[in-house]
């Protein structure tokens, strides 16, 4: 039964919400052109506020509804169909309610109500902000609200909705036109990549950072509107930070999320969504170096609006590319397009228009300091900082924008084929490496500057230690790794460039925080900030310069001509239960496990007994972990994911005892093929990174070759593919897996012991007797690529037929590397995070301190007299 109640209730939301934004924003720019101090009136601005209340309701009705039908499995709705199942698990269903354009954009209308209810509530005592913030904030969600708005005028489009029916969203279907009731008992899924716990918490992190980078942007906006030219830095500037902070921890969550999902060995590769995110969080930076430098010295504050409003504009322009579909098959997870590009270009243009036009109309009024920079002030390097995080987003933004380029172009007649570099890690690494340099050196040059107040002789002996200390650990690197601490020796000058720079930066950053911790912690948010960038410098470095591939294909062999020569070079074949040497360690290939539902860890598929449902199997042995049993033979077992398959992986150092066992997860999607997420193993100096790249396709009947027959009496020792093996005779067995029993039906399994090179396996195949029907069951030893049929039995020789097949044995590629010194590039990711915090903090307890300041005081002997 089709519940369209639910979907109405949703699209009567939108409405809400988009007429609601209109009245806001529009109520909020009379309220801003009002002086309120001299007429009383307040009234525009309070329709402003409570407009904005009826939004932010309305808002939280769509997210329910679009949740409701997701959790409830309401496969009439297209959204729910394309993006859940119903074996999801809920923080999965989560993950599906943003997986589409329309959550995405429902996810990031929401962060802006949340921020905007906290500026409302904030600027409760001090109104002077509200207005033309909040102007700018409802106008913002003007436009977001308008992409789900799904209403179609003619050929105009606007908005797509979540809640459209899926006979309204497929009409010409055939089912739809015997059935136009018709429900789909299941879903499509959600994407198997985005099934991991990061899906769940970078999406709503990395829209955080997206909203809250509206805020110092509102907040300058508003300082040029009402000509408050500089009154806005102070309140923007805690947000900007938070903004920051966000976007970035945003960022590398996704990274975190490649690196341990993805194949393709790393955390970064360049692809132009993941670009998209880090311009504008290089520009933002930038602009926070700028508002700082105008909060101490009065300079930059020309600069400061440039580049708040880049920054703002260029995360526009990132929600362009990612969900116009302009970019087309230059990025492997890029949205497609819904037929919102104009309606994506138009938001981008007029806050482009807009925020660009008010800054040249005010440019002139802007004031400007007369302070002449020196060389040995603080504020000259925090410049010169920000311009070098602005030419690396240059860099990066012309690459990326290269589709944008040939479309406009063929868009104007003019044909052009320009294709993004064929090897762009290669690409970007080549200018983004010296950027990285820069950014070292002036990170630690411009807080030694900052806080030695840029005197030339404090400033040389501040430097002095850090100095040497810089080159005593860098010779001390360079020597190790020549003495085998790094597989290669580190004689690449580009790469020594960047290890002296980072480490300066690191104890440049180190001797401010020390020096400050007597004075106030707080204080050193900044240096902790840039030495925690220094850190992640430090780790991509190590971690992407100087990984090792430890699988290298020694064998002289090439696996398969089909295959790439990367494919063929940098991975090793392993034979199912086979140990085989691959560098330092000898690597097992010890069979295909699943994960069950209450079973802690994974479980060998060869105690799974496959049903009609693939998500539920039949135990064939007692399930325990260690000494615990969780199932007995025969118990229904629920599965978590089918299709996903973890192949056990034994590593042994050959010059040690030291033994661990990966589980890297491969499942052959008819959609995507082989995907293949990695297993870590991690130590404190490196981590050993393993995944999948081959194995055999499970959708192809196996080659099985001629089957041999034996006559076999209880007893009886055979030969099978070179394993021993024992027939102790026959059972009958009540239950069939799989398989109804009625009365009259007679099913018996044959017992055989087989001794294999690591274990003994019990082979058990069924002969069924059902409805004056044989029928047989054959038993598959995967490990030992052997196939047992129960044949016949002859009663009068008391002698059993057994039917043995025999098949290359299971076999998978494998990839492994050595990353050193990767926990460096997370730990300095948490270090980073700490610093933004505490400069949080510490912006707020100096706005504290100045109110206190600006309260009038009552003289002593005044209080005397009174009380």
């Amino acid at each position: 039964m089709i519940n369209t109640l639910i979907g109405d209730i949703g699209h009567a939301g939108v409405i809400v919400a988009f007429v609601a934004a209109i009245v806001s924003s529009y109520a909020y720019f009379m309220a801003s052109r009002t002086k309120v101090e001299l007429s009383g009136d307040d009234s525009w601005r309070k329709l402003g506020r409570w407009s904005f209340y009826v939004h932010s309701a309305a808002v939280m009705v769509i997210i329910f509804t679009l949740f409701n039908i997701i959790y409830e499995h309401r496969y009439e709705y297209y959204y729910a169909w394309s993006h859940s199942s119903n074996h999801l698990p809920v923080h999965y269903m989560v993950s599906s309610f943003w997986e589409g354009q329309e959550g995405s954009f429902l996810l990031w209308i929401f962060w802006h109500v949340v921020i905007g209810l906290l500026l409302i509530y904030s600027s409760q005592k001090k109104k002077v902000w509200e207005a033309p913030v909040m102007g700018m904030f409802s106008f913002v969600q003007l436009f977001l609200t308008s992409m789900i708005l799904g209403v179609v005028i003619g050929d105009l489009k606007i908005g797509s909705s979540p809640f459209i029916l899926m006979r309204d969203f497929m009409p010409d279907t055939p089912v739809f036109a015997m059935d136009p009731n018709f429900v789909p008992a299941d879903g499509t899924g959600l994407n198997p990549l985005l099934q991991n716990i990061w899906m769940v918490i970078h999406p709503p992190t990395l829209f955080l950072g997206f909203a809250a980078t509206l805020v110092p942007f509102a907040f300058a906006m508003a300082g040029l509107w009402k000509g408050k030219y500089s009154e806005w830095i102070k309140p923007a500037l805690p947000w900007a930070h938070f903004a920051a902070v966000s976007l970035g921890m945003g960022i590398m969550m996704g990274a975190y999320w490649a690196y341990e999902t993805l194949n393709f060995g790393g955390y970064w590769n360049w692809d132009p969504v993941e670009n998209a995110v880090y311009i504008p969080w290089l520009v933002l930076v930038g602009a926070i170096h700028t508002m700082i430098a105008y909060n101490r010295g009065k300079s930059g504050l020309k600069a400061s609006f440039i580049l708040l409003i880049a920054s703002f504009i260029l995360i526009l322009y990132a929600t362009f590319l990612t969900r116009s579909g302009i970019l087309g098959n230059a990025s492997v997870h890029s949205f497609t397009d819904l037929g919102l590009s104009g309606q994506l270009f138009t938001y981008l243009a007029a806050f482009a228009v807009l925020s660009v036009a008010l800054l040249i109309y005010r440019w002139k009024n802007i004031p400007t300091s007369e302070k002449e920079l020196t060389t040995y002030s603080g504020e000259f390097w925090v410049f010169i900082g920000a311009i070098v995080l602005c030419l690396a987003a240059f860099q990066v933004l012309f690459t990326t924008s290269i589709p944008v380029y040939n479309s406009f172009l063929g868009f104007i007649g003019i044909e052009s084929n320009a294709a993004l570099p064929a090897d762009q890690i290669a690409h970007y690494t080549k200018f983004q490496l010296w950027a990285g340099v820069a950014v070292a050196v002036l990170t630690g040059v411009g807080q030694l500057l900052w806080w030695r107040k840029g005197e030339k002789g404090t400033f040389v002996d501040a430097i002095t230690l850090p100095g040497m200390l810089t080159l005593l650990f860098a010779s001390l690197v360079i020597v190790l790794s020549k003495m085998g601490m790094l597989h290669e020796t580190m004689d690449n000058p580009k790469f020594i460039i960047l290890l002296v720079a980072s480490l300066f930066a690191v104890f440049a950053n180190l001797s401010i925080i020390l020096s400050l911790l007597h004075k106030k912690v707080t204080l050193s948010g900044g240096a902790v900030a840039h030495m925690g960038i220094a850190l992640m410098l430090l780790g991509i470095l190590f971690s992407s310069g100087y990984d090792n591939i430890v699988s290298q294909n020694t064998s002289g062999l090439v696996y398969s001509r089909e295959f790439p020569d990367e494919i063929n070079r940098d991975n090793v074949l392993l034979w199912r239960n086979t140990p085989t040497d691959m560098d330092k360690y000898t690597v097992s290939y010890h069979g295909q496990f699943q994960e069950v539902i209450g079973v802690p860890g994974y479980v060998n598929r060869e105690l799974l007994w496959p049903t009609a449902d693939p998500y539920t199997s039949i135990a064939r042995g007692q399930i325990k972990v260690g000494d615990k049993v969780y199932f007995e033979a025969g118990d229904t077992l629920e599965m978590y994911s089918p299709e996903n398959t973890f192949y056990e992986v034994q590593y042994k150092e050959r010059e040690g005892d030291k033994v661990f066992t990966l589980y890297p997860r491969a499942q052959v999607n008819p959609n995507m093929g082989l995907l293949a997420s990695p297993d870590i193993k991690h130590f404190a100096n490196k981590d050993l990174y393993t995944h999948v790249s081959s194995i055999p396709d499970p959708n192809e009947e196996k080659d099985w070759g001629e089957l041999q027959e034996y006559d076999l009496a209880v007893g009886d020792t055979i030969i099978l593919n070179d394993y021993i093996a024992v027939f102790n005779g026959i059972e009958r067995v009540p239950q069939v897996p799989g398989v109804a029993m009625a009365e009259g039906d007679v099913a018996v399994q044959a017992d055989l012991k087989i001794y294999g090179e690591r274990k003994e396996y019990h082979a058990h195949p069924v002969m069924l007797i059902k409805n004056e029907m044989v029928g047989r069951i054959p038993e598959e030893i995967a490990d030992l690529g052997l196939r047992l049929t129960f044949l016949s039995i002859d009663t009068e020789n008391d002698k059993f037929k057994i039917g043995v097949n025999a098949s290359q044995k299971d076999y998978i590629i494998l990839k492994a590397v050595e990353k050193p010194f990767v926990n460096l590039l997370w730990i300095g990711t948490i270090v980073m995070t700490v610093g933004f915090v505490m400069a949080i903090v510490r912006r707020k307890e100096g706005k504290s301190m100045a109110k206190a300041k600006a309260r009038p005081t009552v003289p002593q002997e005044t209080r005397r007299q009174a009380a």
